[in-house]
């Protein structure tokens, strides 16, 4: 189980993420969104995400840090989710996801849960976003943007590079601080 410091981390930094997302919805957007054509949804995603926090207590901040990622890059459309292809430079690839971004099996272990309950219904970008409890309604995406993964904020960023970062996004210095830490 999570210590009672990483009990209190995972919270707030929900809480910050969510306020990020506000920044980036629409109105389309609503955690009732699949509430009459997959009413088991929640559940489903809820089950997959308890068993591997089980097997890794880190696993709930690590599909924050993976949607994250998924929405500074174009928007939460799930393109961090996409495999390289004849026609898709994957995100997965990109300097701030290769070694760092984690959750893919647990997406697919949702992914194949939520298609046996609801088969075509729930795009990979809400399972992504239900996964870190975030509103839904989004469509997936059919390309990804290895350099828009490779803009990512890194840990070793100057400021300037990270208000520019920021700035690229539609984000401005107090996102930057509210996101990273870091004061301009």
């Amino acid at each position: 189980m999570c210590s009672s410091s990483s009990s209190r981390t995972i919270p707030a930094a929900l809480a910050i993420f969510l306020a990020l997302l506000l920044h980036w919805s629409s109105a389309q957007l609503s955690p009732s969104f699949y509430d009459m054509t997959c009413p088991g949804l929640s559940d489903i995603v809820l089950d997959v995400v308890l068993q591997a926090q089980i097997s890794d207590p880190r696993m709930p901040a690590s599909l924050i840090r993976l949607h994250f990622h998924d929405c500074f890059v174009d928007g939460c459309d799930a393109s961090v989710l996409l495999d390289n292809s004849d026609t898709i430079v994957s995100e997965k690839d990109a300097v701030p996801n290769a070694k760092s971004a984690r959750g893919f099996d647990v997406i697919d272990a949702i992914k194949s849960a939520v298609e046996e309950a609801c088969l075509g219904v729930v795009s990979c970008a809400d399972i992504l976003a239900l996964a870190a409890e975030a509103a839904l309604g989004r469509r997936d995406s059919t390309t990804a943007n290895m350099s828009g993964a490779n803009n990512l904020p890194g840990p070793v960023d100057t400021l300037a590079v990270l208000q520019s970062k920021f700035a690229a996004v539609g984000l401005d210095d107090t996102d930057l601080v509210t996101l990273s830490g870091k004061e301009p």
